[in-house]
């Protein structure tokens, strides 16, 4: 018979085979406070490579966006398994999202080197998951073991996140490094005992949710950049090309993300360990669908202040940035999203074909527009071999 304090304060784990499960209202505004997130560590990477600053740049927005995406995704896995909507469940959600904004007003911060208000932010997140977790542990006794491994291992890790701040500086980045290890670790060991019963096509729309709301980030970085130039009366014949290759690559890129269906794979992967591949890979897709909109931005820097203002900003690097982050999300989707369903030789040549091409016209004079058209081809490519047709030639039924 359940006690009080599991029918009062704890959490019934949800059928992970529940039909019509989708998103709800408040995990898409936490979604929406994550993205806040996202968009001010974005505008510091723009603003690092249009000053010539890329490889700093890239490091702090790839510690930060760490953050942001790991206790995202901590958030929607949990959610997939425990969310009931009641008065807690919200209330706590609430403490999450108030972590998430003030580690996004940490940021300028942190890519100055002043970590504090990140942690600080970070810890109110994990704080409010932590309480969740033991909810869940007093709600679900088959699943006990594990949740209280999950409250336990989110708790250490976050000392350790303590005592980053006070730790020299000179052993920050291997430190973070090792940290990142310790906190990948903590769901890997927590499942154990027994698996959560999170819901597959519920996880698949999360994150596909969450796509969508990143690169609806990067064309606002874009336009705002191109908005700026037009209030100066500074427009250039270039913006046209930073338009016409933002929005062949933001909509192919899109195209290709959704064209496999992830949740059947998905729940297919479940006990396996592939579920941790496909959950722990989507950074790569994330974070370079993010750092895709700062290197557009810095683009527009480029075409700017290049012809005008005297202001010398080189095309490199924002060359760079834009070449390297599509081709590390197109990466990043073969690995989670073709691979697991098609291994075969073909498509793996096609894909690399395309991130090779990609990573090439860095050389080339107008790099947004030539990397839009190789996202392109690469969609028409995969729109043909997922066609009857292509499928029929490129694996023939035996007679």
């Amino acid at each position: 018979m359940p006690t009080i304090s599991s029918r009062v304060l704890g959490l019934r784990a949800r059928d992970p085979s529940e039909p019509h499960r989708a998103a709800t209202p408040l995990e898409l505004l936490t979604d929406l406070c994550f993205v806040v997130a996202v968009a001010q560590g974005a505008t510091q990477l723009h603003h690092a490579t249009t000053d010539g600053d890329l490889a700093h740049g890239l490091l702090r927005f790839a510690m930060v966006f760490f953050a942001i995406w790991w206790t995202w995704l901590n958030f929607a896995w949990f959610a997939s398994a425990y969310d009931d909507d009641g008065v807690a469940y919200r209330l706590l959600t609430i403490l999450q999202i108030v972590g998430a904004l003030v580690l996004a007003a940490g940021i300028p911060r942190m890519f100055d080197g002043d970590l504090g208000l990140i942690v600080v932010g970070y810890v109110i997140m994990r704080v409010g998951l932590v309480v969740q977790w033991l909810r869940a542990a007093a709600g679900d006794p088959q699943h006990r073991a594990s949740c209280l491994r999950f409250a336990a291992g989110i708790t250490a890790v976050q000392l350790l996140w303590v005592v980053y701040l006070v730790s020299p500086r000179d052993i920050a980045i291997p430190e973070f490094a090792v940290f990142v290890v310790c906190e990948l670790a903590v769901p890997v060991w927590a499942e154990r005992p027994n698996q959560t019963s999170w819901h597959a096509h519920h996880i698949a729309e999360r994150y596909g949710l969450f796509f969508i709301i990143v690169l609806g980030e990067t064309i606002l970085s874009v336009t705002l950049a191109i908005q700026e130039s037009v209030d100066a009366h500074d427009v250039q014949r270039g913006l046209a090309y930073v338009s016409v290759g933002g929005v062949l690559i933001v909509f192919s890129v899109w195209w290709i993300y959704f064209a496999r269906d992830s949740a059947a794979a998905l729940e297919r992967a479940r006990g396996t360990g592939a579920e941790y591949v496909w959950g722990f890979g989507h950074y790569a897709v994330f974070a370079s669908a993010a750092a895709i909109g700062a290197a557009l931005a810095a683009r527009v820097d480029f075409w700017q202040h290049d012809v005008v203002h005297g202001h010398v900003v080189e095309s490199w690097p924002s060359a760079a940035l834009l070449c390297g982050s599509v081709a590390v999300l197109l990466a990043a989707c073969w690995v989670v999203k073709v691979r697991p369903e098609d291994r075969s030789a073909g498509t793996a040549a096609r894909w690399g074909a395309a991130i090779t091409a990609v990573l090439l016209l860095v050389l080339a004079p107008l790099p947004e527009v030539g990397v839009g058209l190789v996202c392109v081809i690469l969609l028409v490519t995969e729109l043909y071999a997922g066609s009857p047709r292509g499928r029929v030639r490129a694996a023939p039924e035996p007679e």
